[in-house]
């Protein structure tokens, strides 16, 4: 079955490529087998000008790659440009901090310490929404420990696997340290049970999580998992209305809405959700549709078909059970905007879903229970803080949550409340190099970013000299 890429703003092939037979992909593991024993005893001098060469690469070649992403999965090109920068970012990061990092750490004298080893060969298994980003954010921590590795991409974005191949040629890294696998998922399976695999990381859905978590646990295989999130946004009564409106809005249909940490779930104090209403539909109907690859788009295609029924079902199943239409939507029970009718009327093509908000909300509703990877809010409303936190806690999943008040004594009293990996006051969550993501329950388990990160990626062995 040959690998497509479609553009989803009309549905334009923009290539095919040959699946991978068992035995390359065999050869592969081969290979990084092979390379680790060479690689994990490089020192960091090495390994540190090479993810700077790497990050130059990313910087120097930041406009095609963005065009390549709003082309293999629509992201509008202004925010393509921002996956882009961070990755250089993190390779930056890790090349200048992974010496100090793994450091032995001494424990009462020399004689005793812990080190930390470089563990093997790492299966990273990425997603497509942010196709750079999210396929690089574990790799280049395993690599800087000393690991090597394999990444099987998402099938829909194969142009830009190939693309991050080149990118570890350019950089000038041995071509057994980072190979591209250019495989669907039926051959996943076997590669987690090789024996030559060492560790799997995994971005992606709780159902892909489960399976792979299933397939590495029966081989006694580490696993590291960032799956879906539910994250609430809650906005209290004493809260900036204005300003939490704007950034909700950020929050949620940045990439059309397809970020596992995007405001998902919105809780409004009762007092002020009728003015917060106001200003997110406002904030929802400015927006401006178009082709990804013009830089004044700011909300494209949804990136393939079945991103776009799955968004589709979610919120025809909520409105069945009762849910209330302030703005978007799909077929006869849509309330669209003369704007977004004529839009839809030249670009028929396109896997275009509306701003949508939703009220009238209850739990048993689609989305409310579920991840909606699209652009559509529920607005909840909530009598006070106490039920907001309950509301937000009511989801199998844990990864943010965005909290609104001026009362910071108040906030902090909240944020131990919340089940969930990361907690942003008066701020879209957003994830920060310099510290650990990830997320509690349904939402996976092991960090990545900042320091903790590395740690996930290698042997930690304890030294006593005698």
């Amino acid at each position: 079955m040959p690998l497509i890429s479609k553009n989803p703003f009309n549905q334009k092939i923009n290539g095919e490529y040959v699946e991978w037979n068992s035995d390359q992909v065999q050869t592969a593991v081969e290979v990084a087998k092979s390379e680790f024993k060479i690689w994990k005893q490089t020192d960091f001098n090495r390994r540190s000008k090479l993810m700077h060469k790497l990050a130059l690469v990313l910087r120097e070649n930041r406009q095609s790659f963005a065009e390549l992403i709003a082309l293999e999965m629509g992201m509008p090109i202004s925010q393509a440009v921002g996956d882009i920068e961070k990755t250089a970012q993190i390779a930056e990061y890790y090349a200048d901090n992974a010496e100090e990092f793994l450091k032995p750490e001494f424990v009462e004298n020399q004689n005793q310490y812990i080190s930390f080893e470089p563990s093997g060969v790492l299966l990273h298994i990425a997603p497509w929404n942010y196709p750079f980003y999210l396929a690089l954010r574990p790799i280049i921590p395993a690599i800087m420990a000393g690991n090597t590795v394999l990444l099987k991409h998402a099938s829909n974005v194969p142009q830009i696997a190939q693309a991050i191949s080149g990118i570890f040629q350019m950089a000038g890294f041995p071509s057994g340290v980072c190979q591209v696998l250019m495989i669907t998922s039926k051959l996943v399976e076997p590669v987690i049970a090789d024996p030559g695999i060492t560790m799997v990381t995994l971005i992606g859905s709780e159902f892909a999580g489960s399976k792979v978590a299933q397939t590495a646990g029966k081989n006694l295989k580490k696993t590291i998992m960032e799956l879906g999130g539910n994250d609430p946004f809650i906005v209290l009564k004493d809260a900036d209305i204005i300003e939490a409106a704007k950034q909700g809005t950020t929050a949620r249909l940045r990439n059309q809405g397809q970020s596992c940490n995007a405001a998902k779930r919105f809780l409004v104090e009762n007092e002020v959700v009728e003015d917060f209403l106001i200003q997110i539909k406002q904030q929802f109907e400015d927006q401006e549709f178009g082709d990804p690859l013009n830089p004044k788009t700011t909300f494209g295609p949804l990136a393939n078909q079945e991103a776009l029924d799955t968004v589709k079902q979610q919120v025809e199943q909520s409105l069945s059970l009762g849910a209330k239409i302030i703005t978007g939507g799909h077929g006869l029970s849509a309330v669209l905007t003369p704007k977004w009718q004529e839009f839809i009327k030249t670009n028929p093509d396109g896997y275009f879903y509306p701003p949508t908000i939703l009220t009238n909300i209850t739990p048993e509703m689609a989305v409310f229970k579920e991840e909606v990877f699209g652009p559509v809010i529920p607005v909840i409303t909530v009598m006070d803080e106490n039920e907001a936190v309950t509301v937000a806690n009511n989801s199998s999943l844990g990864l943010g949550a965005s909290l609104w008040t001026k009362d910071i004594e108040k906030a902090t009293k909240l944020i131990p409340m919340l089940e969930c990996g990361m907690v942003c006051v008066n701020s879209m969550v957003r994830s920060n190099i310099k510290m650990p993501f990830g997320g509690v329950k349904k939402s996976g388990y092991g960090r990545e970013l900042g320091k903790d990160s590395l740690k996930e990626f290698v042997n930690i062995k304890s030294v006593v000299i005698s």
